[in-house]
């Protein structure tokens, strides 16, 4: 490792001493702590444009003030500098590099290295000569493969020392696994070893995604089987073909002729990059994962993309010569050769790659937002600001609409969301008082006009949008209270049409098509129906009481306390009349109850 301190002023003397080969550069602060660890092709071309060049990115502008001195390391290839690279990343975690997300250790299977090989499932991997496949990406899938193997092949759980001279000498008992034939005993000798390790080699296979091969000797001895006249053992191994069949059937995606591919598909965000692999052996998937990169700087998306293929093929020990990318990445090798399918099975397998990685993508965003629920309010209130092309972010909305039947008892309502949420303390509903018959326009002029001019008049805040059920005329009505309040044009104002739900906007015939699955559409839809549950439960409250008002007012000697009391205990004419006669004398006595009673024996 060369050193070189940058606190000589003659700063193109420091850069020429750096060679112009491939290798990886650190760069140290005033402490000598690295704060950036990268990889280059060309090491004094790489190295010379931080200082040479202005930087875009402020993040990676102030890390270039920070910088003391610079380390660098050469190496043979392109391929050596990225996984040096990564290494280093992993070890020292630098400031200003991208960090992957990953603490777990993976599960593998394990074939050990001992006589009549067990085979089972492990977290560690160690550096002797048991055989290992994997690593798996989910337990229970491994553990699917162990009962699947185990059910072909049975295969001893047993710790036992099964040497040659420990079985000769009748050290063992057959266990309960002996019994339920999940395995045959070779611990007393009723198997022998090289029957065990033929089983071995054939779930190997299975392991390595060569399950076409172990079904095909598995037919052609069930065929052998038949033909020598052994029905109940060709009927044994057709039970063992069919479970292989059925597990390569639903394991295969693409052709069988694909074979020994690995798949790369890529998505990011402001604060992430989320990359998915795949590995294609005989047209089925035999491991995939995803991983996730925090951003620091302004890392490209091909630069993301070869440290995650340089991370994942070492890290799944993948020698696949042909790799399938959404685009290429700033990694060439020889060995390599990247495909970027346009159509056929190969492009079904690059789609099938990012739809994992979106899923993936989806899948952290919720749990961080159910971490922090106001992370996911801030996120749909900033899409909502973009798609309504709004000044500000909509933290406080709100939406009115009108209820009417047949024109009696106008009412409209008023309800308020604050950071995306209902704010119930916040609503309010309006009796209509200066229009008369069903007219949704100007009972819409002076709901909002009535609202706005309150909240002006008592120095309340005001909302950052305001929604308006219904189409151009009701927002054109709400637009002239608020150009007579003299606010049009300082609060935004939408009114969303319930025909195809589009979104208009004042003096604008074009109405706004928001997609269905909008987050920002579905939160003024959201705010559309609870106005209109908000408002209809007031107005069928109003009529309710106003139908049960005018009936009591027909009952003489019934007045306006009697009448309170009935209401609050039964809410309705049809309760009063069904409730017991012993019941009303208790609540409003003997005399008054006798009074209602009669009314209603008389009707």
């Amino acid at each position: 490792m060369t050193d070189i301190s940058i606190n000589n002023p003659n700063l193109s003397n420091i850069l020429s001493a750096i060679p112009a080969d491939p290798g990886v550069y650190m760069y140290l602060d005033e402490n000598n702590v690295i704060i950036y660890v990268g990889k280059a092709k060309n090491l004094k071309k790489r190295v010379s444009s931080y200082f040479t060049k202005t930087q875009d990115n402020p993040k990676t502008r102030i890390m270039v003030r920070k910088i003391r001195k610079i380390n660098y390391l050469v190496v043979e290839s392109e391929e050596d500098a990225f996984l040096l690279e990564n290494n280093l990343i992993k070890e020292h975690k630098p400031r200003y590099n991208v960090m992957l997300r990953d603490d777990k250790t993976y599960p593998w299977i394990v074939v050990r290295d001992e006589p009549f090989p067990r085979i089972h499932l492990t977290r560690q991997k160690f550096n002797d000569k048991s055989r290992y496949y994997g690593p798996y990406t989910s337990v229970l899938n491994v553990k699917y493969i162990l009962r699947l193997i185990t059910t072909l092949y049975p295969i001893r759980i047993c710790s036992y020392h099964l040497t040659q001279e420990n079985i000769e000498k009748g050290k063992f008992n057959v266990c309960l696994q002996y019994h339920i034939k999940k395995c045959l005993g070779p611990c007393v000798g009723l198997q022998t070893e090289k029957d065990y390790n033929d089983n071995v080699k054939c779930i190997e296979e299975i392991l390595k995604g060569n399950s076409k091969e172990i079904s095909k000797m598995l037919y052609e001895e069930m065929v052998q089987l038949a033909s020598e006249m052994k029905f109940e053992e060709a009927e044994h191994v057709k039970e063992r073909y069919n479970i292989l069949e059925n597990y390569h059937s639903k394991s295969i995606v693409a052709s069988p002729s694909l074979n020994n591919i690995d798949v790369f598909s890529f998505e990011e965000n402001e604060q992430s990059a989320y990359i998915n692999y795949l590995h294609i052996a005989n047209g089925a998937i035999v491991q995939g994962y995803t991983i996730e990169y925090k951003k620091r700087l302004d890392e490209s998306k091909e630069d993301i993309l070869a440290l995650g293929i340089v991370e994942l093929r070492y890290r799944f020990g993948s020698k696949a010569k042909e790799v399938i990318v959404p685009f290429l990445p700033a990694l060439e090798l020889n060995t390599i050769n990247f495909v970027i399918p346009q159509r056929g099975d190969k492009k079904k397998l690059l789609e099938l790659s990012e739809k994992n990685v979106r899923q993936y993508k989806i899948d952290q965003l919720k749990q961080a937002e159910k971490l922090n629920p106001e992370q996911r309010s801030t996120r749909i209130l900033k899409i909502m600001q973009t798609d309504l092309h709004l000044k500000e972010l909509p933290v406080h909305i709100e939406c009115f609409d009108n209820s009417n039947i047949q024109g009696t008892n106008p009412v409209s309502a008023c309800v308020v969301f604050k950071k995306a949420k209902p704010s119930k303390r916040d609503y309010r509903h309006f009796n209509i008082k200066t229009v008369t018959g069903p007219d949704d326009f100007k009972s819409m002029y002076e709901t909002v006009f009535r609202r706005y001019k309150r909240l002006m008049e008592e120095d309340q805040p005001m909302p950052q949008l305001i929604v308006i059920d219904g189409g151009k005329g009701q927002l054109h009505a709400a637009t002239d209270a608020l150009k007579d309040l003299g606010l049009y044009g300082i609060i935004p104002i939408v009114g969303i049409a319930k025909r195809l739900e589009e979104i208009y906007f004042p003096n604008d015939p074009i109405p706004l098509y928001l997609d269905k699955n909008s987050e920002s559409l579905k939160l003024i839809q959201q705010l559309r129906d609870e106005a209109h549950r908000f408002g209809i439960t007031f107005h069928r409250n109003k009529r309710s009481k106003q139908q049960v008002v005018s009936e009591l007012d027909n009952i003489k000697g019934i007045g306006p306390v009697i009448k309170e009391k009935l209401l609050k205990k039964y809410k309705s004419i049809k309760r009063i009349r069904e409730a017991p006669q012993s019941e009303i004398i208790d609540l409003i006595g003997k005399s008054k109850a006798a009074l209602i009673e009669e009314y209603f024996n008389s009707k």
